[in-house]
């Protein structure tokens, strides 16, 4: 019997927005002290449930502004969700936004433990990898320069061998597979594989056809937050390509 490591349940992301505009704090306040203050409610996610077991791959498609950036954020913990569950077994590595944790006055070699330690691993671990991260990341001498004189690839590539360096049970990754040059590419994306080969589950975020076919094995679509298609990688991007014309 398969092994149920993700269920998420009826989830919804509501925010409220203002009707009218608000200058600035004072303003605002003033509003709001008069109750002249009108809200409307925007929902990013509409009701999406979807089961995977160990082992699953999910493209997740759909266009910008659809839901799937809030989607992932909600099953990595990092925004809650307004309606709905998220049930998880294992430990999650999220690959959102690389480098986001970066102090930019910091060296390379610096981040590399701020980063780390913002992804929950201890020093002794980093200390033992630190190498390979080094080494996966092509970076050189460059490894003691402050970052705010790397190129946006160079943080990519730093970033991404950091957040990579364990072995996760589900890995979310977020358009991650396009950062750096062609060749980088394609070292990252066969990481990502030797991840597949053993057994990890994966939700994965990208416009890019040839990626979802050869990394996902299922597939959903996002349209305006409601989850429109749930199946094969087949059926979903022949829907997603009637939508993106």
């Amino acid at each position: 019997m398969s092994e149920t490591v993700l269920k998420v349940e009826n989830v919804s992301v509501k925010y409220r927005l203002t009707e009218q505009k608000v200058d600035d704090l004072k303003d605002y306040l003033i509003k709001l002290f008069k109750r002249e203050l009108r809200y409307k409610e925007f929902l990013a996610l509409d009701n999406v449930s979807f089961t995977l077991n160990k082992g699953d791959r999910l493209a997740i498609m759909g266009m910008n502004g659809a839901g799937k950036s809030t989607l992932l954020k909600v099953i990595a913990g990092v925004l809650k969700a307004s309606e709905g569950t998220v049930t998880k077994r294992g430990k999650v590595v999220p690959l959102l936004e690389l480098g986001a944790g970066f102090d930019m006055q910091y060296t390379g070699s610096e981040n590399i433990y701020l980063y780390g330690a913002m992804l929950g691993y201890s020093k002794a671990f980093l200390d033992e990898k630190y190498a390979e991260i080094v080494e996966f990341a092509e970076l050189g001498d460059f490894i003691n320069v402050p970052l705010k004189n790397y190129s946006s690839g160079m943080k990519a590539r730093l970033g991404f061998s950091i957040a990579t360096i364990v072995e996760p049970d589900i890995l979310i990754l977020d358009e991650v597979l396009s950062v750096g040059d062609a060749k980088f590419r394609k070292k990252s994306e066969k990481k990502i594989m030797d991840m597949f080969d053993k057994g990890i589950t994966v939700l994965f975020v990208s416009h890019n056809e040839s990626q979802v076919r050869n990394l996902c094995t299922k597939g959903i679509l996002l349209e305006h937050g409601k989850m429109t298609v749930s199946g094969t990688v087949d059926e979903v991007l022949e829907k997603y390509k009637t939508i993106t014309g």
